[in-house]
């Protein structure tokens, strides 16, 4: 189809559209259109257990592998590479599945988020987990890593694409994303405080005061008996994120109603490489995908390093867990006014003030000499980026959406593709980033289990939270730079496609009138 010719299709129909002021039911539409708090606090609370989830695994599982399961740092790479390589594939496979899964009684989302819960569930606790045998050790936490990372999918993706069926105005789905991101973010604040106060408080590296003047064999029973405690602190933290995981699934399910698609012309269901195609082909949001790519993978590196990094490098090691908190509270607190922001000025410029805003920080935090109070300034006004960066790349998602529908009207069924490849680039890279940066470590000398770390593992972290992150950023908004929606072109696809829905609508009433006056 050509560019634009749907939009021009649907404005030919409204000049022929006849007048029948008595039949048309325009109130009861946008009632019908319009949610509730309660529903958009219900439909928030569902994208919580994503985010809890993902904070604990990005900031704790690679330190978590290295010092409490002990594994060696080319196995934990491994680990951590193809577990995430395989979650980025199951995102546009599940996609597509979705994409196909026929309408029940609860939805078409629905079913998939319901029963992908409770596996979801028990792989996730298994990770955490330190089995009593070292020789298989590797392929448990793969197994279950990659266990949970489709389940997950199965619950993330339909609700990621779920967004596109709790209202048809782009108002109210607009501020359903609002909602979402600023539970989402708390989410990350909740999985990052009970993961990190759980667990932060049972190091299992005594303090010097508490080993000076000790016998070697108390050394070596402390040691042991502080591991043990630790291993005790990942289970119990598990346990509360998993009870907390299954109460957030089911307020979503009790309190979002997801709406069918109108009655509109049946076509046939796309391909996988129709899909594919039609997903990849589309300029803006290739442009999108790839600017928030490499802003993505900055942080992700900067997530998947700063507890090793503030552990070995700054030397803050009982504090760690409570600098990520603040990092997340900074940026949970940030989001009212980074989406105020993006209303008032848009959305590309909210994106380049609000990533840029992270550089000068993460320069000056490998600049200066380590110091607890800066370290945690430097935190306060980090979580401020991380904000945005969370915030914008969901924001922008329907926009593209809205986009393609005005230019192909007659293709339906597409929104989860669109949703799940972003997600697959974004997992895909995160994989990549976290193998390579856990493997170079390993180059530099990294000793599992050790207390201390030799001077070349603490430069690798200073590059890898500070040179490498600013690269990329710089790298994704300059391609953001290039992304055709703007404002004016946003406001104008709204426009008409609340036209297409008017269309619609008159066209339901006209025929449930006709169909009463038989």
């Amino acid at each position: 189809m050509a560019r634009g010719e749907g939009a021009e299709q649907y404005a030919a129909s409204l000049l022929v559209k006849p007048i029948n002021t008595e039949v048309k039911t325009v109130k009861p539409q946008d009632l019908r259109n319009r949610l509730s708090v309660w529903n958009k606090l219900c439909y928030a609370i569902g994208g919580a257990p994503y985010q809890i989830t993902g904070s604990a695994l990005g900031f704790f599982l690679q330190i978590y592998l290295l010092d409490v399961a002990q594994l060696d740092p080319s196995h934990a790479s491994i680990i951590l590479f193809v577990g995430r390589a395989w979650d980025a594939i199951t995102d546009p496979t599940v996609g597509f599945l979705v994409s196909r899964s026929r309408w029940t009684g609860i939805g078409r989302m629905m079913p998939w988020i319901l029963f992908s819960t409770p596996f979801a569930v028990l792989t996730y606790f298994l990770i955490w987990y330190v089995p009593p045998f070292e020789q298989g050790k590797v392929v448990w936490y793969l197994v279950f890593y990659c266990l949970f990372q489709s389940m997950q999918t199965c619950f993330h993706v339909p609700y990621s694409a779920l967004t596109m069926f709790i209202s048809k105005d782009q108002k109210e789905r607009d501020s359903a994303t609002a909602y979402r991101m600023m539970v989402e973010v708390l989410g990350t604040v909740l999985g990052t405080a009970i993961q990190g106060q759980i667990v932060g408080g049972s190091s299992n590296c005594p303090n010097e005061s508490d080993t000076s003047g000790s016998s070697n064999f108390t050394d070596i029973h402390s040691s042991k008996a502080t591991l043990d405690q630790t291993k005790q602190s990942y289970l119990i933290a598990s346990g509360v994120i998993c009870i907390i995981y299954v109460l957030c699934a089911a307020v979503m399910f009790f309190g979002v109603k997801e709406q069918k698609e109108t009655s509109r012309k049946k076509t046939e269901p796309l391909s996988f490489s129709q899909g594919l195609w039609m997903v990849m082909s589309y300029g803006p949001y290739i442009k999108l995908v790839i600017g928030f790519l490499f802003t993505s993978l900055a942080f992700m590196l900067l997530e998947g390093n700063f507890a090793l990094f503030i552990t070995y490098a700054l030397g803050h090691r009982k504090d760690y867990q409570n600098i990520l908190l603040v990092i997340m509270l900074s940026g949970a607190l940030t989001i009212p006014w980074w989406q105020w922001f993006l209303t008032r000025f848009g959305k590309k410029m909210a994106s380049y003030w609000g990533i840029t805003w992270a550089i000068p920080f993460m320069i000056l935090i490998v600049s200066i000499k380590s110091n607890l109070i800066i370290s945690y300034l430097v935190s306060v006004a980090a979580g401020v980026s991380v904000a945005a960066a969370f915030l914008l790349p969901w924001s922008m998602l329907p926009d593209v959406v809205d986009d393609f529908k005005v230019k192909n009207p007659d293709i339906h069924g597409h929104e989860a593709l669109f949703y799940s490849f972003y997600v697959f680039f974004i997992k895909f890279a995160s994989g990549v980033s976290l193998g390579v940066s856990t493997l170079s470590l390993k180059f530099a000398g990294y000793v599992t289990g050790s207390c201390t770390q030799p001077e070349a593992v603490s430069l690798t972290l200073k590059v890898l939270v500070s040179p490498v992150p600013v690269v990329l950023i710089i790298l994704g908004l300059l391609i953001l730079k290039t992304y055709p929606i703007d404002e004016e072109r946003r406001q104008g696809n709204r426009k008409i496609l609340q036209e297409m829905l008017d269309l619609e609508a008159d066209s339901e009433s006209e025929t449930s009138a006709l169909g009463s006056n038989v």
